[in-house]
């Protein structure tokens, strides 16, 4: 069986950095996804993407954080804990140096995503139809035919 290629295995550890950047993940935890040692994969890592597997990490939840701040009306605190992070003032320090703005600054720049957001046009159909029907589809009435033939003999008439 041919050896698998060193760096396919440097992909499942950006891989499982890609899908679970929110959860706490070590770098201990990246070199097991590659099936290697700490020390080992933290040199081939950054040998083949030019940056520390730490780096690498904090860069995926940066990048999220500002997606977030761009696109929806949450808090800062809460952005931060939901990229993964844990303290907000490293949060803020680690943003402001990666995008050169603090996270509030960088949230200003963008419109107010409340104003911009797209509802589904079957949403707006539902919600804009008249809450009172004109077609007595409210209120069914009895049908004419069921009382005729309660209330009379039958007549032979067939």
């Amino acid at each position: 069986m041919p050896s698998v290629p060193p760096a396919r295995h440097l992909v499942r550890a950006k891989d499982l950095v890609d899908t679970r950047y929110h959860d706490p993940i070590t770098v201990a935890d990246m070199a097991k996804a590659a099936g290697l040692s700490r020390s080992h994969f933290s040199q081939q890592f950054h040998r083949a993407f030019g940056e520390t597997p730490h780096t690498y990490l904090l860069t995926r939840r940066l990048e999220r954080a500002a997606a977030l701040l761009r696109n929806t009306d949450r808090s800062v605190a809460d952005i931060c804990l939901a990229v993964g992070l844990q303290s907000i003032g490293s949060f803020t320090t680690s943003f402001t140096h990666t995008y050169g703005m603090p996270p509030t600054t960088y949230r200003a720049q963008f419109p107010d995503p409340a104003k911009y957001a797209l509802i589904p046009a079957c949403v707006v159909r539902a919600h804009s139809r008249p809450q009172h029907r004109t077609f007595r589809e409210d209120t069914p009435e009895p049908t004419p035919l069921t009382s005729e033939m309660s209330d009379s003999p039958p007549t032979g008439d067939l």
